[in-house]
């Protein structure tokens, strides 16, 4: 009975060496948080949106707030989680990558639930 077991779990393992990892978003398609993405050559993986100020579309502001999203970055060796924001390139690695869109836009009187949200990167190249 213990060699039956031990061959079961030998196979399962077997099994699961062999599998690929999921392949990323392709470049310029939405991820959600804990998604990743492919922008050129950097994988971008929204971690957690940190700032969310930006002005609701159905609402009147003096200013137009901003969206902070951290970000895990990973390149050719390295890997690096940092805070971008909406619209400016944050140069690694010797690229850019850049958060260009984050939906949904905002809302007044309604918080946006983490799981709604998804981003557009772009750069990498």
């Amino acid at each position: 009975m213990r060699k039956l077991v031990i061959l079961s779990l030998a196979a399962a393992l077997g099994a699961c060496a062999g599998t690929a990892l999921p392949q990323p978003i392709a470049d310029g398609m939405p991820a959600a948080i804990g998604e990743t993405v492919q922008v050129g050559n950097v994988l971008a993986t929204p971690r957690a949106v940190t700032e969310d100020s930006r002005c609701p579309f159905n609402a009147r502001c003096v200013w137009a707030g901003q969206l902070i999203v951290s970000t895990r970055l990973d390149g050719a060796g390295w890997t690096e989680t940092v805070p971008l924001k909406l619209g400016e390139p944050y140069a690694v690695g010797g690229t850019t990558v850049t958060l260009v869109s984050g939906l949904p836009e905002k809302s007044a009187g309604r918080e946006t639930p983490r799981s709604e949200y998804r981003f557009i990167f772009d750069g990498g190249a």
